[in-house]
């Protein structure tokens, strides 16, 4: 580890064991709380070894002091930072049908967060972020994600017109996330290759973009007189999910 860079410290099981299998980051050591001697521990142990990461038995008050809360189990990993792709590489290597998503102005960390962890169980093949520092917020975004902020594929754009333009000219469909003046999710084909803009809660999508995209997306609801919009992590995970079950209804149908 050089000296100029960042060290970033995660926490609990799930966020280490997924910095473990990541690509994205390397993990100098694993800290183990030296009384934990659990299936836990040495399961923990093994994928570190796997790894060729050392596991470093330490005090509690070591690992209080590196950590946020106390739900952390006795188990931190000392870290670099995220490194993150070209816009390129979040296109799927293939014959499959991309699908890449555009988090765009989510200031919470926990939010970020549960938005990455819904977008990678459903299968987004990777999230395009404008430049922010959320290394700052690692550990709860690596924690609210249970680990697949460590997992999904990330790139920066400059800005959301640059990426959007990038995938248009790669035959993408352009589409966003709106309450009004959209298409209800479940009547749009969602099983050609897309790219979907889900602003946050503050801002939303701002009408520019709305007016330039292909398609313009709602989430329909059954009580029709309630008016407020989804916040962000729900409007990322039901659109996703949404994408998921065409695309596995159209591969059973062929």
């Amino acid at each position: 580890m050089s000296e100029q860079e960042t060290v970033t410290f995660l926490e609990g099981k799930i966020s280490v064991a997924a910095a473990l299998r990541s690509p994205y980051r390397t993990v100098h050591r694993v800290l183990l709380r030296a009384d934990r001697e659990d299936r836990t521990a040495r399961w923990l142990q093994h994928r570190a070894r796997e790894a060729n990461v050392p596991v470093v038995q330490v005090g509690a008050a070591e690992i209080d002091a590196v950590t946020q809360g106390n739900s952390h189990g006795g188990i931190a990993a000392e870290a670099g930072q995220r490194k993150f792709v070209s816009l390129e590489a979040l296109l799927p290597r293939g014959n499959g049908a991309a699908f890449v998503v555009m988090l765009d102005g989510i200031e919470d960390p926990f939010n970020f967060g549960q938005s990455l962890r819904a977008l990678y169980a459903m299968g987004a093949h990777g999230v395009a972020l404008r430049a922010r520092n959320w290394m700052s917020a690692a550990a709860t975004v690596a924690r609210a994600s249970a680990g697949a902020s460590e997992l999904m594929p990330m790139a920066v754009a400059e800005t959301v017109a640059e990426a959007a333009e990038f995938y248009r000219e790669r035959g993408l469909m352009v589409a966003c996330a709106q309450k009004e003046q959209a298409l209800p999710m479940d009547e749009a084909d969602l099983t050609a290759t897309l790219f979907l803009l889900v602003g946050g809660e503050k801002r939303g999508v701002t009408r520019s973009f709305a007016k330039q995209a292909d398609l313009r997306l709602q989430v329909p609801y059954d009580r029709v007189d309630y008016e407020p919009s989804l916040g962000t992590t729900a409007a990322a995970a039901a659109l996703a999910y949404e994408v998921m079950r065409q695309r596995k209804h159209a591969r059973r149908a062929v």
